[in-house]
Order: C-alpha cells, then sequence, then structure tokens
C-alpha cells in the first residue's frame, strides 16, 4: 500500500519536474536582475555619518543622513540644486498584500 502511494506521488510530480527543468534555461538570477528604472540605494559612510542616496533613474530623490549622534535626517533636492533638510521621508514605496492568514 505505500509503494502505491509512493508511486502515486511520483506520478504527481513528475510534471511539476519537467516543467522546472524547461523554465531554468530562461531564469535569471537575482545578483544579475538590475532594471534601470528600479530604485537604488547608494551607502556612503562617512566620519561621524553614514549617507543613504536614494536614486531612481539615475536622479537622487533623497538623501539619508544617519548621525553617529542625533536623530536621521534627509536631505531632498530643491529646484535650484540646493537641499532641503526635512525631519522624515518624502519617498512613497509601493507595497502589495501577498498573502494573509
Amino acid at each position: 500500500m505505500r509503494a502505491v502511494r509512493g508511486l502515486f506521488a511520483l506520478l504527481l510530480l513528475l510534471p511539476l519536474v519537467a516543467s522546472a527543468q524547461d523554465s531554468g534555461n530562461n531564469a535569471v538570477r537575482a545578483s544579475d536582475y538590475s532594471p534601470a528604472s528600479e530604485g537604488r540605494v547608494v551607502i556612503r559612510p562617512g566620519e561621524d555619518k553614514t549617507y543613504y542616496e536614494y536614486r531612481v533613474g539615475g536622479e537622487i530623490r533623497e538623501i539619508r543622513v544617519e548621525p553617529d549622534v542625533g536623530p536621521v535626517y534627509y536631505l531632498v533636492p530643491a529646484k535650484d540644486g540646493e537641499y532641503i533638510r526635512q525631519d522624515g521621508s518624502q519617498m512613497v514605496v509601493p507595497s502589495w498584500v501577498i498573502f494573509e492568514w
């Protein structure tokens, strides 16, 4: 009886294994995937601060500054090429609920 159950389970899994082998040729590694339109974060350590540059499409959207002592603040580019200091982030990050229990 166990042999029949094992054979039945094997027959059910066989199409999954075959389709996984077929799609393996088109797979992309996570380390190789880097679309140009996606946001990037560049971390630059300083002497007494750490800078997190948030870029979208190659443009800096905001810089998060984490000083060794003191609260975190953000630098947002202004229209004249300067930066405006803010206490909170203005970036909107999309989030979706994939699964809820």
